[in-house]
């Protein structure tokens, strides 16, 4: 199996009411690719400036992330600043400078066509229709979204959601996507837009994953430490398709245990600012912290 991701890679401006920090890395190519990276070998496409820090393509590098598809451009890198009240999940957007990702338009590499397994991350839906042509025939495909496409795009991220087979969204993005303020009827609704399965993520209060014939819920991983939310979803996402990628199927045995390890890596990347705490992340402890996730689920 394989795993193409396209999305963002940006620097961040991040404020929370104990710490400010300036330009780290961040981007939901970055969150996800490294998520996905203790399960397989991902593959990126995106783009960054030359302001974007060379030591961060290294540690992309050394993580054994396929780079091929990445540009470097002239000029600045995608930025996005943002702000945390005291409630970790609330955010205000006090910035946000396109940069280099203004005129991106996605070229995958000719072997990056064939892959199994497509993310779309959270970008224009008229960019993953036009990435979704390029592909030869991938086995499934996954996307997100953010709110502002949801308004702004709707029509246009219904019919990519026709050909999608995984869907993630917040809890916010599928009541606005389906009209439905109830989340059970929002994603039973969903996915008779054409995914089948559809990922509801309600940060600390854990997801709903619904299929035509299915539907879980997964509590969120008791975090004892939350420095920064920023990125928990795209990480939810890589650990969740890096694990069917290593699979190789989306039988509901694998999609429960996906979501578990997804569940897992979004609880890792809160604990420090941006991307730092893969940095020093093992996998032994990713496995011992499924152990533990696992009996605090069980019942």
């Amino acid at each position: 199996m394989s795993l193409v991701v396209v999305g963002s890679l940006a620097l961040d401006t991040i404020e929370t009411p104990h710490t400010r920090v300036e330009k780290i890395v961040g981007g939901s190519c970055t969150y996800c690719a490294l998520a996905a990276s203790f399960f397989t070998r991902p593959m990126i496409v995106g783009i960054v400036g030359e302001d974007f820090p060379r030591e961060t393509i290294d540690f992309l590098q050394r993580k054994n992330i396929d780079l091929r598809g990445l540009t470097i451009s002239k000029g600045k890198t995608f930025h996005w600043e943002g702000r945390y009240g005291t409630d970790p999940n609330q955010r205000i957007t006090r910035k946000l400078e396109m940069n280099v990702f203004q005129d991106f338009r996605p070229e995958l590499p000719p072997d990056y066509r064939n892959t199994d397994i497509l993310f779309l991350a959270n970008i224009d839906p008229d960019l993953q229709g036009d990435i979704l042509k390029q592909m030869k025939d991938p086995k499934f495909v996954a996307l997100d979204t953010i709110s502002h496409w949801v308004e702004k795009k709707k029509n246009a991220l219904a019919k990519v959601l026709e050909r999608v087979d995984i869907f993630f969204c917040n809890d916010e993005e599928a009541a606005r996507l389906s009209g439905e303020n109830n989340l059970v009827r929002a994603g039973q609704d969903i996915t008779r837009m054409g995914p089948s399965t559809v990922i509801i993520k309600k940060g600390e209060h854990g997801t709903l994953v619904f299929g035509r014939d299915l539907l879980f819920g997964v509590s969120a991983f008791p975090c004892e430490k939350v420095v920064d939310t920023t990125g928990a979803g795209d990480s939810f996402a890589g650990g969740f398709l890096g694990h069917l990628d290593r699979a190789g199927t989306l039988g509901e045995k694998e999609l429960r245990r996906a979501s578990a390890i997804g569940t897992v890596m979004a609880a890792f990347v809160v604990e420090d600012f941006g991307i730092h705490r893969f940095r020093s992340l093992e996998l032994p402890e990713i496995e011992d912290r499924l152990e533990k996730f696992q009996r605090f689920v069980s019942i």
